[in-house]
C-alpha cells in the first residue's frame, strides 16, 4: 500500500494549493509528471487513476494560506491524506516532509514513482478545473491561460485590477511592490 503524495498550486499568486495522494490498485500505462503530459492526457489519466485506486483529494484555500502559511498548509493537508488512507508506505514529491514522521521524500518522484506520478495528476487536474471554473468569475484576469502563477500576464492585470477574491496576499512579488529607494 503505498501512497504518492504530490501538490499542485504551491507556488502560484492565487487560488488554492492541492494536494493528493493516491494508493494506485491496477497497474496504469503512460503515468508521468503532470508537467508532463498534454491536458488531454491528463483528463484522460485522471478518470483512469479515479476508477483504478484509493485517493484523496484536499483543497486549501487561499484564504487559508495567507492565515496559517504555505508549510502548515501542507502538513495539513498530507496529514488529512494520512489519515484517510493509511497507508503502509509514504513517497511525497520532493524533499522536505513537513516535519511528518514517516513520509519518504524523493527529488522528481512524479517522474519516478508511479503513485506519484497519479498524485501529480489529481492534484493538477482538481486545481486546473477549480481555476477554470473560477475564471468565469474574475475573467479580467485570465486564469484559465496562466491557472493563477506569476506569469507575466497575470501581473500586469495584478497591476491593472488589483487583487481579486482568489489571491493569496501574503506571497510577494517584486513587480508588484513598491521600490523604497524611489525618491
Amino acid at each position: 500500500m503505498v501512497c504518492g503524495i504530490d501538490e499542485a498550486g504551491r507556488g502560484c499568486l492565487a487560488g488554492p494549493l492541492v494536494v493528493a495522494g493516491v494508493i494506485l490498485q491496477k497497474e496504469i500505462k503512460a503515468l508521468d509528471d503532470s508537467k508532463k503530459l498534454t491536458p488531454k492526457k491528463r483528463e484522460a489519466l485522471f478518470d483512469e487513476i479515479t476508477t483504478h485506486s484509493r485517493y484523496e483529494i484536499v483543497f486549501t484555500s487561499n484564504h487559508t494560506i495567507d492565515e496559517i502559511g504555505l508549510s502548515k498548509a501542507i502538513r495539513q493537508s498530507i496529514e488529512q491524506i494520512l489519515h484517510r488512507l493509511k497507508p503502509t508506505r509514504t513517497i511525497f514529491d520532493g524533499n522536505t516532509s513537513f516535519g511528518i514522521d514517516g513520509i519518504e521524500t524523493l527529488i522528481k518522484a512524479d517522474s519516478l514513482i508511479p503513485a506519484v506520478s497519479a498524485a501529480s495528476i489529481l492534484a493538477k487536474v482538481s486545481r486546473d478545473r477549480y481555476i477554470i471554473e473560477q475564471s468565469k468569475q474574475f475573467p479580467q484576469y485570465g486564469f484559465e491561460n496562466h491557472k493563477g502563477y506569476g506569469t507575466k500576464a497575470h501581473i500586469e492585470m495584478i497591476k491593472k485590477h488589483g487583487y481579486c477574491a482568489l489571491h493569496r496576499r501574503t506571497f510577494r512579488v517584486k513587480e508588484l511592490e513598491p521600490n523604497l529607494f524611489d525618491f
